[in-house]
């Protein structure tokens, strides 16, 4: 199991009243509210290994040069030699390393790399898994590594995460008509105003479906675009052509990396806190209370 740790708090702060606080008033209902997540995706689907995937950072520079307009509305300030800030919730952004601490002293698995986003990161956790894939995650950006045939599959809250939507080929193929493996296809050419991508003027999601089931791939409709006689409307011929400068580089942005230097780190689910020391210290200063409780009596039961 594969956790968007940054999806999966912001779900938890939004959906948390911030009234859930520490003893000194600080708010802590990201923390709370994403360890609350664990415990029930712990409980219903018993995963073997756990990891807790990362931003290191939230728009590498690589995906920038390529599309300026990458995630650039999200950007709080601009740094030079290090990751721009994102834009945060003022309340969010201290719990973070409270997150990340806690989940250390569990001895859940955390990993991010420099120059990566979370979703890279998963993308080659799956990429190098030998059996089933649980990816939990609120964005639909990672519905391209569903694979049937491997096992792969996208856990996607409704609501908390007691209710999910089970992603798998058939959900996708009824909501988008693409599989897994034409999702990312379909993205870039309808592009998405959240992450700044352009995608093609007046190709929108079922114009996209319905071209690549057509022509089967990017790589498909592109030369359905040379072909004079290929079944194109003069105006997505037109296009079409126009974009060619942001279709040659929207797949290396939009396609989650595969081939990310993970560092060795052991994923089996733990069965006892790493350090417990450090977790009652956590607990008692941050009021981890019920929250902690829970998702411990889960995890040694």
């Amino acid at each position: 199991m594969l956790l968007d740790t940054a999806s999966l708090y912001f779900r938890a702060y939004f959906g948390v009243p911030d009234s859930v606080r520490a003893p000194d008033g600080t708010p802590v209902n990201a923390v709370r509210g994403l360890l609350d997540f664990i415990d029930r995706l712990v409980k219903d689907h018993r995963p073997d290994h756990l990891v807790a995937c990362m931003d290191a950072d939230w728009r590498p520079r690589w995906r920038v040069d390529l599309i300026p307009t990458y995630k650039a509305h999200r950007v709080a300030e601009e740094h030079t030699g290090a990751p721009d800030a994102e834009e945060v919730p003022d309340t969010l952004a201290p719990q973070v390393p409270v997150i990340e601490e806690v989940l250390d002293a569990i001895g859940i698995a955390r990993v991010g790399v420099a120059e990566y986003e979370a979703d890279d990161v998963i993308g080659t956790f799956t990429a190098r898994a030998r059996g089933p894939v649980d990816i939990v995650t609120g964005d639909r950006d990672l519905y391209q590594l569903v694979d049937d045939e491997r096992g792969v599959r996208v856990l996607y809250p409704l609501k908390g995460v007691g209710t999910l939507q089970v992603t798998d080929e058939a959900v996708l193929r009824e909501k988008y008509g693409v599989d897994g493996r034409g999702y990312a296809d379909l993205a870039l050419l309808r592009g998405d105003p959240s992450d700044g991508l352009p995608g093609v003027a007046g190709i929108g999601e079922k114009t996209a479906a319905k071209l690549l089931a057509e022509f089967g791939d990017l790589a498909g409709i592109m030369a359905a675009v040379d072909d004079p006689g290929a079944k194109l409307t003069p105006s997505q011929r037109k296009r079409l052509t126009e974009a060619r400068p942001y279709l040659a580089v929207a797949p290396k942005v939009v396609r989650v990396a595969d081939d990310v230097p993970l560092p060795k780190v052991g994923t089996a689910l733990p069965d006892a806190p790493r350090d417990p020391a450090a977790l009652a210290e956590l607990a008692r200063r941050w009021g981890l209370g019920g929250s902690l409780d829970r998702l411990l009596t889960t995890l040694t039961s």
